[in-house]
C-alpha cells in the first residue's frame, strides 16, 4: 500500500495522561509522529490533538479505531491534505549583522512574506506562517546564506473543509442519549 500524509484529529476530555495513550498506539504500531499539536478546541472541557504520520489508509484507519477506544476520548477522525485547510507558524533566529550586510536575506524574507519582528544588536527574529513545504523551502534558502542561529516551527494546525464539525454532531447525540436516560 502506498504511504501518505494522514492529519488525524481527537478530540477528548480535558483529562492528564490522554496524549500518552494516544502516542502509545502510533508506537506499538511503530509509527513515526511528524508534528503533535494539542489546545483547547471550541468546546469547553474538550482538547483537540492533531497529529500527522506517514502511513497508509488500512494502518491509519486502524489506528483511528484504537485511539477512538481510549476512554477519555471523545472521537476520532483522520483526514488527508485535501480535506483539511491547515497552517504552520515558524520563527526565525537570524544573525543581525548579516541581515544588515547580505541584502540576499531581506529579498528571502520579502519574497516569502516574513515579517522581522524583533531586532537586537546580535539576533533578528523572523516570523512566517503557512504551508510546511514554504516554511521548510524559507530556512534551506537563508541556511545558504549562512546567517540562521535557531530554527523552529509549530504542530500543523487544521480545520476540517466540511460544512460541519463532526465532534459537534456526537456531542449533540451524546447528550440527548444521556437526557432519555436521565443522567
Amino acid at each position: 500500500m502506498e504511504e501518505k500524509l494522514y492529519t488525524i484529529i481527537v478530540h477528548s476530555e480535558n483529562v492528564a495522561g490522554v496524549l500518552n495513550q494516544v502516542t502509545a498506539v502510533f508506537t506499538r504500531r511503530q509509527i513515526n509522529i511528524e508534528s503533535l499539536n494539542v489546545s483547547a478546541s471550541s468546546i469547553p472541557g474538550v482538547h483537540k490533538y492533531t497529529i500527522t504520520a506517514w502511513t497508509d489508509s488500512d494502518t491509519m484507519e486502524k489506528v483511528a479505531k484504537q485511539i477512538s477506544k481510549k476512554i477519555d476520548v471523545v472521537q476520532t477522525q483522520y483526514y488527508t491534505d485535501d480535506d483539511v485547510f491547515q497552517h504552520e507558524i515558524a520563527l526565525y533566529k537570524l544573525k543581525t549583522h548579516m541581515l544588515e550586510s547580505n541584502r540576499e536575506v531581506g529579498r528571502v524574507i520579502r519574497r516569502f512574506g516574513a515579517r522581522i519582528v524583533d531586532v537586537t544588536a546580535t539576533y533578528s527574529i523572523v516570523v512566517h506562517d503557512g504551508m510546511s513545504a514554504e516554511l521548510t523551502s524559507m530556512n534551506e534558502q537563508l541556511m545558504k546564506l549562512d546567517c540562521v542561529l535557531q530554527f523552529v516551527r509549530s504542530g500543523r494546525v487544521v480545520v476540517t473543509k466540511s460544512s460541519f464539525e463532526r465532534v459537534d454532531e456526537y456531542l449533540e447525540k451524546r447528550g440527548k442519549k444521556y437526557e432519555q436516560r436521565g443522567l
